[in-house]
């Protein structure tokens, strides 16, 4: 089994494509007013939004993306105006995450783990 995409619910389609535009996401389908879907610049998976009722002050989804070069990408994405609640940072788990919110709140996280993603220290070994 393979993860193909994720689908994100938002309030405002044409926000958010201009703001996972920026992010960095390539746009494939716009089907407004009620879909969106991108295709990530790495790999083979996609991510796309849906027009959804959102009540705000209720947490949203956390949505992970990988990037090597994580720091260089922060100041690339806060250079074209995102703004970030934490910026990179190593974690205890052995990741080193940036953390902002999409125009919805949906929490977004980028971050770097290389051999540590599938196989940290801790990992279940059968």
């Amino acid at each position: 089994m393979n993860l193909n995409q994720i689908t994100v619910p938002v309030s405002d389609i044409e926000r958010s494509i201009a703001f996972y535009e920026k992010l960095g996401l390539k746009l494939i389908v716009k089907a407004l007013p009620h879909y969106a879907r991108f295709e990530c610049p790495e790999g083979s998976s996609t991510f796309s939004l849906h027009k959804a009722d959102i009540a705000k002050g209720i947490e949203g989804i956390w949505v992970y993306f990988e990037v090597d070069s994580l720091d260089e990408y922060v100041n690339e994405l806060q250079g074209k105006g995102l703004i970030f609640e934490e910026l990179p940072l190593d974690k205890p788990w052995l990741w080193r995450e940036a953390r902002l919110k999409d125009p919805d709140g949906n929490q977004l996280i980028l971050y770097f783990a290389g051999v540590n993603r599938k196989n940290p220290p801790w990992k279940i070994v059968e």
